[in-house]
């Protein structure tokens, strides 16, 4: 007869864009209550981001795992793929001796994060495992916040690009969006700029890199930074709002 296992409950936290301060008391509670953290690291010899967000409100416990996972800042799946099935594994270890793991995020766990990988793979691996996901702010309502830019409005649209990705779709979302926001910029600013230019609307877009953290950038005028190497941590936010004040003077039904 085969007893089934019961594993520990995983939660996938999100501990915001930066700022330690604008990390969730719920999230506070499952960092400091759990066995076992695990907490992704983009490299081998640089400290995790995440971590270093989040470890000022992470109590001192003796019992409690800090277990460091490696998951490389590349495309190539013959790299990514065993990273990130050795780190499961590990994963895996804690979660079939009962022990809950909670895997740390930046961000929001449900927007453009690996935990998102992790949450395909879960009850595949440790089926009928239970899980639980703890959201938070996102860099998408925390940088436009930081610029006292709203993202939309009454009629107003908004929409959310990875920069290494969509590019080549930007002219076309220009016209039907009143924001854009895009996320990961770093690599691409030159190319940024040169579409912005092309459609007349380079001074609607200002770049953020850091943000809400004390190492925050804000640049208005982005041709400015057209030949540095930029942050990672970077993002631009195009405000375009050709339908700003369509609702004027018209009753809404919105809060």
């Amino acid at each position: 007869m085969n007893v089934k296992t019961k594993y520990g409950k995983l939660y996938g936290v999100g501990v915001g864009p930066g700022a330690t301060d604008l990390i969730t008391l719920r999230a506070v509670n499952v960092l400091n209550s759990v066995p076992v953290l695990a907490i992704p690291k983009s490299s081998e010899s640089l400290p995790s981001f995440s971590w270093r967000v989040c470890s000022p409100i992470v109590q001192e416990n003796e019992i409690q795992e800090k277990l460091f996972l490696h998951f490389p800042m590349t495309k190539d799946p013959n790299i990514l793929i065993p990273a990130w099935d050795k780190a499961f594994k590990e994963i895996g270890l804690r979660l079939e001796k009962g022990l809950d793991v909670a895997f740390i995020t930046q961000g929001d766990p449900s927007v453009y994060s690996s935990w998102s990988y992790l949450l395909d793979e879960a009850p595949e691996r440790w089926p009928g495992i239970e899980i639980e996901i703890v959201p938070a702010v996102s860099s998408i309502t925390a940088i436009p916040a930081s610029l006292l830019t709203p993202l939309a409005d009454g009629r107003e649209r908004f929409c959310v690009l990875p920069a290494t990705y969509g590019l080549e779709d930007l002219e076309k979302l220009i016209q039907d969006f009143d924001t854009i926001v895009l996320t990961k910029v770093g690599q691409v600013v030159p190319e940024l700029i040169r579409i912005l230019k092309e459609q007349n609307i380079l001074e609607n877009a200002t770049y953020v890199s850091y943000g809400t953290t004390d190492r925050q950038r804000i640049v208005k005028d982005i041709e400015s930074i057209k030949n540095e190497t930029c942050d990672y941590f970077s993002m631009v936010v195009i405000s375009i709002r050709r339908r700003k004040g369509v609702l004027r003077g018209i009753s809404d039904d919105s809060e």
